[in-house]
């Protein structure tokens, strides 16, 4: 390969000697070439070595090759395909009805031959629609195709066994009705199976003994890689039996980056060169290029070297393999790092070839690229210098594809150059990341690439997986993905991205982690116990929370496996076990289990309770009858499992075991038997046999027969007379079960104790007449009913008479007592409204103390009148009447008890009260007081009326009367009349009421203006514009006052809100202004007096500017600012005014403060420097805040320096010779200054001749930099540093140097903030003990 190169490199050179005696004519010929971006035309080499044209153009081949056999890749496999369309053919469809579509989309699939492949569609629409799977190739179905519907998930599934490459195709899922049809297409990639490809392979084949083929040396392995391309390494290794497949390739890179930096070999390096200035300096290496065609190129720095437009400052050279660079005159400005090194131009950027004649010519110039004329357009810009010399050629965007010889000939002379490409490296815009997911989930690797045109291999822990079935890959653009799906745990390690490009040996990484948690779940939803018949359908379910981990299903300990009756279904997270059809077998206890979560159910067949229908005709036909005092024994045989639940009950009711009640069952019957039965035993009987799964009921009925019960109810006389008594009655309520026959009526005399029949009547009859009775005479009577079983008890009547019945008489009313003294009092009544049918003989009244139970009869005869006295009473005793009436029946009911009456003489009325005045008054209340009355009893209290003056009627101001002789009237109107008037009350009645001559008004008592002011209020206010001036003050005044605000002596009229009431008033101004300071005085006003209040108010604001601003310029280098002052500067009460100075360089966009705290209108601004244009602004600041500010309209220029007049020619003066070497008189001192303000450094020096002043920072050379300004004369050097800032701080040096020596000084410069309070007060410290300035 060597050899190849070397002589591809000497036919190169013969060709290159032959054009150049082609170009004898052309006195300088140059060819050049740059790179520089797309979107600037400045240049910007990056490369540090170049390839030779032959490396350049296998790389391209290769890349080609690699192209073409990526797209028959593709060509081989079948593209991702997945769409859909919907076709109605019906151009109206009935509501409720639809056409097909998909309730689910459909997922292409990737599978390796031999997997196998399942499409699942769920279709919906109304008629139900018909499926039908085709091919888009028209091929039909394989045989391993098997299309059928699921029942459980109503879903139609196409599965393909056993995939081969023939299989992979687009299929069509048509779901069609008669109102239209729905198509879904979807793709089937196979790819192919290496183990499948290698059993193919195989053959039954005899066993022969071969020698064992060694595998080749680490080499001879680097021979044959060598030149192969990348992705056939690993597949030749293996075909060889080589195994260290990283190490070799590791080897493999090593040694091809060898060949690429041994293109030029260095036999004599540059060397570093120290020269003076003004001389000439001469690099010269000596290189040895494998190709040389290969251009070198000189740098400074970064910077390329433009030879031909450096005027003669650089000249190369180059004699074989000697190569030397000419720099004349040198200086400060040309100090760097030079290096050599080849031309080269990088991808994507644009590559300049420029060569200039030694004359002008006519003869068209013609660009060339492999034989083919370069022509201006989009990618080529050709164009000719002003001087038309010089022809430039440009490749935009520039390409492998544009990679090869150019060529450029004018008339018979040609010359050729080559253009070598250097690929930009692949940079991944994002990397792969680590992922962490659960086992069973889904993981993605992804990452994206500066560019598409790219190769890329994944490995996981540095093994190739790009062709592994287990992974999906996804290329799309810059982007690539790898995919995995149902992660497990031996997915878990380092993946890897390995990128490469052609034409660029190097292999781009980018590596993640993928971790995998093995998955547990838990119980969500466990199983519980399930009964069902036999032959019935049965689910057990269980719900975990997570739904990609799977588990198993146990019987009795032992797994389940397909078999018929079950069916194993798992639906995400709901796992069922389903049993079509169940029987004993499938009894038992079942168990599912999964990572983490385990459940168990019990299975058990359940038939429901069941009676013999011939039992339940033959029960409910006729009911069960039984005697009374016998056993009634029912028994029903059932069948059921498990065995039911027997519950009796008698009408609605269960039965309760008793000594009479038992109930009795065996596994297939049951029995109630009830022994001495009762007629009340006679009932609707219920069995009820219930389990949990069913119940059954069968009803009938138990008839106890017994004699009758008694005829009900009481016995109603219909006549009751001297010569008949006629009776009425009720059938008895139950008759034993048996038809009453006849009724027997039995009767005796009052007070006898035998009965007499009188009489029997048909059952069909309840009315019965007794006619041999005696007229007068009281008798009683029996009914009793008669059935087959016997006679019932009987019912007997109440006594009754024969003929007409007396009562005794009513009540009277209740007695009335009038004519009361303490001995006598007259009672008088009412006569009754009911007389018991007989006529009132008389009355007899009775009476009683208070409090005592014993009654004592006044009259020894009836009394005939309705009116009675009393005599012979108690005194100061009270009594109690009633009255009774009497006839021939009886006496009646004693009256409702008269009230209770003092026998005691009347009370007298009392006389008028005395002396009624007014002791006190309120705003809502007036106090009043009297004397009693010395006419009529004494009084037992007094009644207070009151009335407004505006109304008519009295009211009583108590609801009770007055004990005392004076009270208060509460709840009165303030400022209105009242009138009163009082009366006294006592047993004996009331008194003449006595009213006020006059109305009282409603008021306190008459109080003088003053005010309350408790501290609260201030002689002296400060208020600040804008806000809310409030006045509020409390006060006290009967009657209420008169308030009138004041301002300066003024009444107020103007923006404020004044309230007020009883006790206070506000003064409201809502927004200040400067205008409302003064003095404000509350006035207050009444009948009785007069006060006031002062407060000083003062309103302050920001102040108002500064006019007129003027600048004067009287010392260069200062300048002196006038302006007028401002209004509010004057003001006397605003102690704190003033002014603020500021500056702003034009360089700059900040302000800086000059001063602080100016009490004047003129300031003098120093330290300004020459050359530099200033603005100056005032702004007047108070304790409000600051006024707006006043700018000067121009900027003020400040002269620089005058140089000296070099034109006039003065004569010479011949000083003594007085030589001396340079010292500092005065040093510099160290600084410190704020952020953003100027600082100044100077000194005092002697030396003659004058010496030469150099400043430093650091190590640093700073005169000639255009970032400070510097002076030296008359002995003083000066450094301005406008506008520091924090990288200005730091040590500074001055040097002064003459012909006898040097002189070094030094200071430091400190840079704070205004915030930096600890550092000012260190700096302040040190600047009282040392040369600080501050």
């Amino acid at each position: 390969m060597a050899a190849e190169l070397f002589r591809t490199t000497g036919r190169r050179m013969k060709q290159m000697e032959q054009q150049m005696g082609q170009m004898r004519q052309m006195t300088e010929m140059q060819i050049s070439s740059s790179s520089s971006s797309s979107s600037s035309s400045s240049t910007s080499p990056t490369f540090t070595s170049s390839m030779s044209s032959t490396k350049l153009r296998k790389v391209s081949q290769g890349f080609s090759r690699t192209i073409e056999e990526h797209s028959g890749v593709q060509r081989k496999t079948s593209a991702v395909v997945e769409s859909f369309s919907q076709v109605q053919i019906s151009t109206h469809i009935p509501e409720g009805e639809s056409v097909p579509d998909f309730e689910e989309k459909l997922r292409p699939i990737t599978a390796q031959e031999g997997d196998n492949a399942v499409f699942k569609a769920k279709v919906t629409g109304n008629p139900q629609p018909t499926v039908n799977w085709e091919r888009a190739s028209g091929f039909p179905l394989s045989d391993a195709t098997k299309p059928f519907y699921d029942n459980i998930d109503n879903q139609h599934i196409l599965k393909i066994k056993n995939l081969t490459l023939e299989d992979a195709d687009v299929y069509k899922c048509i779901s069609s009705n008669h109102h239209g049809e729905a198509i879904y297409s979807i793709s089937l990639v196979v790819t192919e199976n290496p183990a499948l490809d290698f059993k193919k392979m195989l053959r039954k084949r005899g066993v022969e003994k071969r020698e064992e083929k060694k595998p080749p040396t680490e080499e001879e392995m680097l021979k044959i890689l060598s030149g192969a391309d990348k992705k056939d390494y690993e597949r030749i290794c293996t075909e060889h039996g080589f195994t260290d497949f990283r190490g070799i390739l590791k080897k493999l890179k090593e040694m091809k980056k060898k060949v690429e930096v041994e293109m030029v070999y260095v036999l004599k390096p540059l060397e570093d060169i120290t020269a003076k200035a003004d001389t000439n300096v001469v690099f010269n290496t000596i290189l040895k290029l494998k190709d040389p065609n290969i251009k070198m190129q000189w740098f400074l720095g970064a910077e390329l070297l433009r030879i031909q437009y450096s005027l003669g400052k650089y000249e190369v050279k180059q004699m074989g393999t000697k190569h030397m660079l000419c720099i004349s005159s040198v200086s400060l400005s040309d100090m760097g790092t030079y290096t050599l090194q080849p031309q080269k131009v990088t991808e994507r950027q644009t590559a300049v070839f420029e060569i200039r004649l030694s004359k002008k010519t006519d003869a068209p110039l013609i660009w060339k690229l492999k034989g083919k004329e370069v022509k201006r357009d989009e990618k080529f810009d050709v164009s000719l210098s002003e001087d038309g010399l010089t022809y430039t050629l440009k490749i935009k965007d520039v390409k492998v594809s544009d990679t090869g010889d150019y060529s450029v000939s004018i008339g018979d002379l040609t010359a050729t150059v080559p253009l070598f490409i250097e690929r930009n490296p692949i940079k991944f815009t994002t990397h792969l990341k680590n992922v962490h997911v659960q086992e069973r989930g889904n993981a993605c690797l992804g990452c994206e690439m500066s560019s598409k045109d790219v190769h890329i291999r994944w490995l996981k822990d540095g093994c190739n997986i790009t062709a592994s079935r287990r992974y999906i890959f996804m290329r799309e653009g810059k982007r690539a993905e790898v995919i995995i799906e149902g992660c497990e745990l031996r997915d878990e390690g380092e993946y890897s991205i390995v990128c490469t490009q052609d034409n660029d040996s190097h292999e781009y990484v980018t590596s993640a982690n993928l971790t995998v948690d093995e998955r547990f779940a838990s119980l969500k939803s466990g199983m519980s116990d399930v009964q069902c018949p036999t032959g019935s359908p049965a689910e057990l379910r269980v719900v975990l929370d997570d739904e990609k981990v799977d588990g198993v299903w146990l019987k009795d300990g032992l797994e389940i496996s397909e078999q018929s009756g079950f069916q194993v279904v798992k639906q995400g997270a709901i796992h069922k076990l389903m049993f079509r059809g169940v029987t004993d077998a499938h009894e038992g206890k079942y168990t599912f289990r999964a990572k983490g979560a385990v459940s168990e159910a019990v299975l058990t067949i359940a038939d429901p309770p069941e009676i013999d229908s011939s039992v339940l005709d033959l029960l409910g036909a006729r009911p069960v009858t039984v005697k009374a005092g016998q056993t009634a024994t029912i028994k029903i045989p059932f069948k059921g499992k498990p065995p039911p639940k027997v519950t009796w009950y008698k009408d609605g009711v269960e039965f309760m075991e008793d000594e009479r009640t038992k109930v009795e069952r065996t596994g297939d019957c049951t029995s109630l038997v009830l022994s001495r039965c009762v007629r009340e035993d006679s009932c609707a009987v219920m069995l009820r046999l219930k389990s949990d799964c069913g119940t059954a009921v069968v009803s009938l009925h138990l008839n106890i027969i017994d004699r009758p019960k008694p005829p009900q109810g009481k016995v109603e006389f219909l006549k009751l007379s001297g010569k008949c008594i006629k009776m009425k009655w009720k059938a008895p309520r139950d008759n034993g079960g048996k038809q009453v026959t006849s009724f027997v009526i039995e009767r005796r005399v009052a007070g006898k104790k035998s009965w007499t029949r009188v009489g029997e009547v048909d059952s069909s009859t309840t009315v019965f007449s007794n006619d041999k009775v005696e007229e007068g005479q009281v008798y009683q009577y029996r009914i009793k009913a008669v059935n087959t079983e016997g006679m019932s008890d009987p019912l007997e009547t109440e006594e009754v008479r024969a003929g007409e019945p007396i009562e005794p008489p009513g009540t009277v009313s209740q007695p009335q007592v009038s004519n009361i003294s303490k001995d006598t009092m007259t009672v008088s009544w009412t006569p009754p409204t009911h007389d018991g049918r007989a006529l009132v003989l008389g009355y007899n009244l009775e009476r009683r103390k208070k409090g005592s139970n014993m009654w004592l009869q006044v009259n020894k005869e009836l009394l005939t009148d309705s009116k009675f006295v009393v005599d012979g009473l108690v005194e100061d005793v009270e009594y109690e009447f009633r009255v009774t009436s009497v006839n021939r029946a009886g006496a009646g009911s004693p009256s409702i008890i008269s009230n209770a009456v003092l026998a005691k003489d009347p009370i007298r009325a009392p006389g008028l009260v005395r002396n009624l005045c007014v002791s006190d008054s309120t705003n809502s209340s007036i106090s009043l007081k009297w004397t009693p009355p010395e006419q009529g009893d004494e009084p037992s209290g007094y009644i207070l009326e009151v009335r407004p003056e505006d109304a008519k009627e009295w009211k009583k101001a108590t609801k009770i009367p007055i004990a005392g002789s004076g009270f208060t009237v509460g709840g009165l109107q303030e400022c209105m009349k009242y009138h009163f008037r009082i009366r006294a009350v006592n047993e004996g009645g009331l008194g003449e009421p006595i009213e006020l001559s006059e109305a009282v008004l409603a008021l306190p008592p008459p109080v003088a203006p003053r005010f309350d002011l408790q501290g609260k209020l201030k002689k002296q206010m400060v208020v600040r514009a804008g806000t809310v001036l409030c006045l509020h003050l409390s006060f006290s005044a009967s009657p209420p006052p008169v308030v009138t605000w004041f301002k300066d002596g003024i009444l107020t009229t103007g923006r404020e809100v004044i309230t007020r009431s009883k006790n206070h008033s506000q003064f409201l101004i809502s927004t200040s202004q400067r205008s409302d300071s003064g003095v404000y005085r509350a006035h207050l006003k009444n009948d009785y007096g007069e006060a006031h209040y002062d407060i000083n108010v003062r309103v302050t604001d920001f102040p108002r500017p500064p006019t007129n601003l003027r600048l004067v310029e009287e010392v260069t280098g200062t300048v002196t600012l006038q302006w007028d002052h401002t209004p509010d500067l004057a003001d006397d009460d605003d102690q704190g005014a003033h002014y603020v100075i500021l500056k702003q360089d034009t360089r700059t966009a900040s302000w800086f403060t000059v001063a602080e705290r100016v009490f004047s209108s003129k300031y003098t601004v120093t330290g300004l420097l020459p050359g530099r244009k200033y603005y100056f602004r005032v702004v007047a600041q108070n304790s409000v805040g600051d006024s707006d500010p006043l700018d000067s309209k121009e900027p003020l220029i400040i002269p620089k320096e005058k140089e000296c007049i070099g034109s006039l020619q003065m004569k010479e003066y011949a000083s003594p010779s007085h030589q001396v070497k340079p010292t500092f008189l005065l040093p510099l001192k160290d600084h410190a200054v704020h952020r953003g303000h100027d600082c100044t450094m100077s000194c005092a020096y002697q030396g003659m001749p004058t010496p030469k002043a150099c400043w430093y920072k650091g190590k640093s050379k700073i005169s000639d930099s255009p970032r400070f300004w510097h002076s030296t004369a008359n002995g003083v050097c000066t450094l301005v540093i406008p506008t520091c800032g924090a990288k200005d701080g730091g040590e500074y040096t001055l040097v002064l140097e003459n012909s006898l020596g040097t002189a070094k000084c030094s200071c430091c410069l400190v840079i704070f903030d205004k915030d930096d309070k600890g550092l000012l007060e260190s700096l302040t410290n040190q600047a009282n003990k040392d040369k600080l300035i501050l």
